[in-house]
């Protein structure tokens, strides 16, 4: 068996079959779609007992990370595509993303772009997140960008399995699990890349976990990137363990404590206005900022036009990103 599909379901009974209609219905045959259902208890476990040419395991609620876990111990492909049981794949994803494994053998994690399921103005953050995400194409942009946001959509991404047995699965803990997932293989060298096309639905509904769960809140999205954030930085930051850090609020500052326990060390904050700061770090001016060979610059600004002004501003100075300055928000 080439592909697994691993798809985890919760009291689903109202998409359920329409996500397993879009996976049946792949041009790439033969594909075996492990189903886990984590303890519905709705009619979602009835529907799927129905359901033929799948491969269903059934286990009491333990939520997500269990689910998936049992699903890839399952799993007998050597490429396993993640799906959720209330998002839809276009009949090509599955063998775009495994074509595109079989050109690449240096790629361990692909992805695709992702088409918005939801209201753009009613849920616009989200919106805006999957704009970002299609972005992000490029194994380079891919990696240069984590430290911002997850750069995938999880239901989105085919990955090889023997990456679970060399740096482990899926962690059950105050974070997101998938988020935590590609850090930690990207840490040890895994590349990733996209298909550069939407092949997956990506549906937003009022329920999903990452509306719901505090593991997917903002604050625990940084606490999970702080860690390898600062060994990133330890690798590849010439001037390690200091840095000057773009964006001096408040906001900011809570955040780079996340990195200071690790042991970074401020040099100064950059900030467009002067101001006085009771952390006992200077602020100065971008204009102040020393050559690229003289210093790193960390920018924590996460409003995104802010971004692209920042990154231009290095651009002109002769700052390379991965070289003597990072994005991470």
């Amino acid at each position: 068996m080439k592909v697994s599909v691993v798809m985890p379901v919760y009291n689903a009974e109202v998409t359920v079959l329409q996500a397993l209609e879009s996976l049946l219905t792949q041009s790439f045959q033969p594909l075996e779609i492990i189903v886990v259902n984590d303890g519905s208890t709705d009619g979602t476990l009835e529907i799927l007992h129905r359901q033929k040419d799948i491969k269903l395991l059934d286990h009491s609620h333990r939520g997500i990370v269990p689910a998936l876990n049992v699903g890839l111990a399952a799993a007998g492909g050597d490429y396993i595509a993640r799906m959720d049981a209330d998002d839809l794949c276009l009949p090509e994803r599955i063998e775009q993303q495994a074509s595109f494994l079989d050109a690449f053998p240096d790629i361990g994690i692909v992805g695709c772009r992702v088409k918005f399921g939801g209201d753009r103005e009613k849920q616009a953050g989200y919106s805006t997140h999957v704009d970002w995400i299609n972005e992000l194409v490029k194994p380079d942009d891919i990696a240069l960008n984590r430290f911002i946001e997850s750069p995938f959509a999880h239901p989105s991404v085919m990955f090889r399995r023997e990456l679970v047995k060399q740096f482990g699965a899926y962690r059950d803990g105050p974070f997101p699990e998938d988020y935590e997932l590609w850090l930690r293989w990207m840490a040890n060298g895994v590349k990733a890349g996209k298909v550069d096309e939407e092949l997956v639905t990506w549906n937003d509904p009022s329920d999903r976990l990452s509306r719901t769960d505090e593991r997917y809140s903002v604050d625990a999205f940084y606490e999970t990137k702080a860690k390898y954030l600062f060994h990133w930085l330890e690798k590849n930051n010439p001037h390690h363990p200091e840095v000057m850090v773009w964006g001096a609020g408040r906001v900011t500052r809570k955040r780079v404590a996340g990195l200071e326990k690790y042991g970074l060390r401020i040099t100064y904050y950059v900030d467009i206005k002067p101001r006085a700061l009771n952390c006992g770090t200077s602020v100065i001016l971008p204009s102040e900022i020393p050559a690229p060979t003289d210093c790193f610059v960390l920018s924590m600004v996460g409003n995104r036009g802010a971004r692209e002004e920042i990154r231009d501003f290095l651009k002109q100075r002769g700052f390379t990103e991965g070289i003597n300055c990072i994005f991470a928000a």
